[in-house]
C-alpha cells in the first residue's frame, strides 16, 4: 500500500508541474496577445482575429490549465500534509494572487474584444512581468522551502 501511494504522489507532481508549465506559458502569451490587440483599430478585422486567439488561449490552454493546476496541487498538499509548513501558505498565497491575475486579465481581454481598452499599452508590458515575479517565488518556496 505504501508503494502505491508513494507512486500517487509522484504521479501528482508531474502532472501538478506540467500543467503549471502550460498554464504559466499561457499567462506569457496572454498579455502579449492583448497588445497586439491594443494595436489594432477597434471594430477592425485584426482586432477580431486578436480576440478569437485570446478566447482560444483561454479555453484552450488557460482555463484547463489553471483548473488541473489546482486540483493537481491541492491532492498534492494533503497527500504531503502540507498545511501546517509555512513555505506552503506562502505559496497558496501566491497562487491565490496568480489566479486573481489571471482572471482579470482575461476579463480585461474580453473586453477588448469589444473594442474597449482597459489596461494601456505599456502597462500591458509590464504586466507581462507578473507570473515570471511569482514564478520564481514559487520555485525558491517549493525547492529551498526557506519556513
Amino acid at each position: 500500500m505504501q508503494e502505491f501511494l508513494s507512486m500517487t504522489y509522484y504521479w501528482l507532481k508531474a502532472g501538478h508541474i506540467i500543467f503549471m508549465i502550460f498554464w504559466m506559458a499561457g499567462l506569457f502569451i496572454l498579455p502579449r496577445q492583448m497588445v497586439y490587440m491594443h494595436a489594432s483599430t477597434a471594430g477592425s478585422d485584426e482586432e477580431a482575429l486578436w480576440a478569437e486567439r485570446t478566447q482560444t488561449l483561454s479555453k484552450v490552454i488557460l482555463i484547463p490549465s489553471i483548473v488541473l493546476v489546482w486540483v493537481l496541487g491541492l491532492a498534492l498538499a494533503f497527500t504531503i500534509g502540507a498545511w501546517t509548513q509555512g513555505w506552503f501558505h506562502a505559496k497558496l498565497l501566491l497562487v491565490l494572487l496568480l489566479s486573481g491575475y489571471h482572471g482579470w486579465m482575461s476579463a480585461s481581454a474580453k473586453k477588448m474584444a469589444r473594442g474597449e481598452r482597459p489596461i494601456p499599452e505599456k502597462r500591458l508590458r509590464m504586466l507581462n512581468e507578473v507570473p515570471a515575479i511569482v514564478a520564481i517565488l514559487t520555485v525558491i518556496l517549493v525547492i529551498v522551502k526557506p519556513f
